[in-house]
């Protein structure tokens, strides 16, 4: 019951809240992106979400104009030269994150949940495992199970693991576990900088392993 209605009900109601009440903190960070930097004010990204959907999350723009082709690429780190000075302090607080509340109430995401993946890192939606694929059964979170056990310092096959083990044991009380979790993190900046990629090794898909044999 909670997964198939209350948790989107919560979603639309939280999201359209949070939306109205933070109106005039979004007009705030709106202009301090646009007298910092050139570019606009929104960042469109295309991510991978429920059932394989590719759709475009919002955030605030925190980096220079074709930031990906320059310097290093999808990974961001510390004293990054391509992070604005505004986007500095978006990503610290995490504020760069509230346009997705835009995604949560439009159905594109949920509060909580799994992080929507790009569509071509760590790899394409076709090279997942079906065991990983499973990841994609729920709506992508704007924070998740994975976020508050490592966040960007996770290995990614780790991090999809704990995407899958969070679709299988969605519950309204692990949400508020995972909300509450996620505003101490916030608070105390903890695992907000890409330290290394954190990419081991791609699994075998099911074909790529019948010809390894």
């Amino acid at each position: 019951m909670y997964k198939r209605f209350f948790k989107r009900t919560a979603d639309i109601i939280i999201s359209l809240l949070g939306l109205v009440v933070l109106s005039p903190v979004f007009l705030i960070i709106a202009a301090a992106i646009k007298a910092d930097s050139k570019g606009p004010v929104i960042f469109k990204q295309k991510r991978i979400g429920f059932k394989g959907k590719v759709f475009n999350v919002y955030k605030f723009r925190s980096m220079c104009i074709d930031a990906e082709g320059k310097g290093s690429g999808v990974y961001s780190g510390k004293g990054d030269p391509r992070v604005t000075k505004v986007g500095r302090i978006l990503r610290a607080t995490s504020a760069d994150e509230l346009p997705q509340l835009a995604n949560v109430l439009k159905g594109d995401m949920s509060l909580i949940g799994p992080r929507p993946p790009l569509v071509y890192h760590p790899w394409t939606y076709n090279e997942y495992t079906e065991e990983q694929k499973r990841m994609f059964d729920a709506r992508p979170g704007i924070t998740g199970w994975a976020q508050i056990n490592g966040r960007k310092t996770v290995e990614w096959n780790k991090r999809i693991e704990l995407n899958v083990w969070y679709v299988d044991h969605i519950s309204f009380l692990l949400d508020i576990k995972i909300f509450f979790k996620t505003i101490l993190k916030i608070f105390t900046n903890e695992n907000n900088l890409n330290e290394a990629k954190t990419i081991e090794v791609k699994p075998f898909t099911k074909e790529e392993e019948r010809v390894t044999k």
